[in-house]
């Protein structure tokens, strides 16, 4: 099991301790107590694994690794340190540290490291060859995403209002727009509306504007949805949302293409292609007298049914590379993809649909160890992003590191960072509180 180890690290009692536990590991180990006699090493031979404190002397941990890499671009190396920061890490990251331990540290942590670091080194897990992605990321061929392309592609040009259903995280909006780019409106504004975000007294002044003094508030003249959108797109996001009192008006609108803003005498005209979504089953809301029948027979002239992509898993694998080249493009990473890890990601059941494995091929494309999703970082990633009690919190105390990683990765987007960690705002907010940032 032999496998040889460089250690630098300047303080003895140290260095001991870490070259005999790993030695009666069975690991064979090279201590150094310098960066001059590190380099000077590396300069003549090429070590799997090198393992080295960051502050040593005039040079740091950070000139090792970046040795160790040039004499063996698969190298891979631990850095150590008792006073990392956030800086630090991300240098490290950057420059392609396999992790970062922070002292003081149970030596069984640093087994931990050491054996997946010569696990990730030798393993036969190969990388999956990278193909041709499309530009879009509504992309797939499994027979029921062919099924949506082929009415896609006949509705686009005309006129007709569409309905899509789907599940959450299926990408309703995805389709809508190439509703619109392929239409003959494509110039023209494409405005989406999320009505469930909408309260429904603010629902009617939202899409079909108010004249000034028509409410409380309203201090000038406000152009709806409609009247902004014209010539173009309407996306009405979550239409099974809205209230029956609000029901009848839009069924007017669809009836008649005229809208009347909030305090105004008459209707006025305005061109608009509207296409509606929703994650809830409209016809049982019908039948349960919940949503206007004759506004869903207005909607219901074209239906696109969006498949879960549990349905679809054919499609996990170009999925997956597409957003893998995204990401590594928006965060300036080479990230690789093996067969194991896109195995896992293949065979789970992904509630979330895409959307869920966006964010997920995102986390691991700024966190994966060495620079690949295997099967372990799927695994590990799914779990971390899974609701646990404790008030939504899902990411050890151990793994402060990581969302200083994600936090730099996305210029401090806080929103960005916790949807990418899988975790609420509030949940992250706590978590930099209690580590002081």
């Amino acid at each position: 099991m032999s496998e040889k180890i460089l250690l630098v690290e300047d303080d003895p009692s140290v260095r001991l301790t870490i070259v005999t536990f790993l030695e009666m590991e069975g690991y064979d180990v090279e201590a150094v107590s310098n960066t001059r006699d590190a380099l000077d090493r590396l300069s003549r031979k090429t070590y799997p694994l090198v393992i080295s404190d960051i502050y040593i002397d005039d040079r740091t941990g950070i000139d090792v690794l970046m040795a160790a890499k040039k004499a063996d671009s698969k190298a891979l190396v631990i850095l150590m340190s008792a006073r990392g920061t956030m800086e630090t890490v991300m240098v490290a990251t950057r420059n392609g540290a396999f992790d970062s331990l922070a002292k003081p540290f149970e030596l069984d942590t640093l087994l931990e490291a050491v054996k997946r670091a010569l696990d990730a080194r030798n393993s036969d897990d190969e990388e999956v060859e990278i193909e041709d992605l499309p530009e879009s990321e509504m992309i797939g061929s499994s027979a029921g995403m062919v099924e949506i392309y082929k009415t896609l592609s006949k509705v686009a040009p005309t006129d007709a209002t569409v309905i899509i259903q789907g599940e959450t995280g299926t990408g309703k909006e995805l389709i809508a727009r190439m509703i619109h780019r392929f239409s003959s409106r494509s110039q023209q504004p494409f405005v989406p509306v999320d009505c469930s975000a909408i309260p429904a007294a603010l629902l009617e002044s939202e899409l079909f504007g108010a004249m000034k003094g028509a409410f409380t508030g309203a201090e000038r003249d406000r152009i709806g949805v409609f009247e902004s959108a014209n010539k173009g797109t309407v996306f009405l996001d979550e239409i099974g949302d809205i209230d029956p009192s609000f029901q009848v008006k839009l069924l007017r609108f669809l009836q008649e293409r005229e809208i009347r803003p909030v305090g105004a005498s008459r209707e006025k005209k305005v061109d608009v292609r509207v296409i509606a979504a929703t994650n809830r089953d409209l016809q049982k809301m019908v039948d349960d007298g919940k949503f206007r029948e004759d506004l869903w027979f207005r909607l219901n002239v074209v239906r696109l049914d969006l498949p879960p992509l549990r349905e679809r898993r054919v499609d996990v694998p170009l999925l997956a590379q597409y957003f893998v080249a995204k990401y590594n493009g928006r965060y300036n990473r080479d990230v690789r993809l093996t067969e194991s890890g896109l195995r896992t990601l293949r065979d789970f059941t992904w509630p979330g649909n895409v959307r869920q494995l966006q964010h997920l091929i995102e986390r691991l494309t700024i966190l994966a160890p060495n620079d690949r999703i295997d099967s372990e970082a799927v695994h590990d990633a799914i779990s971390a992003m899974e609701p646990k009690d404790g008030g939504g919190e899902t990411l050890a105390e151990t793994e402060s590191d990581q969302i200083r990683r994600v936090l730099a990765a996305t210029g401090g987007n806080k929103s960005r960072a916790a949807a990418i960690l899988g975790i609420e705002r509030k949940t992250l907010y706590r978590k930099l509180e209690r580590m002081k940032l």
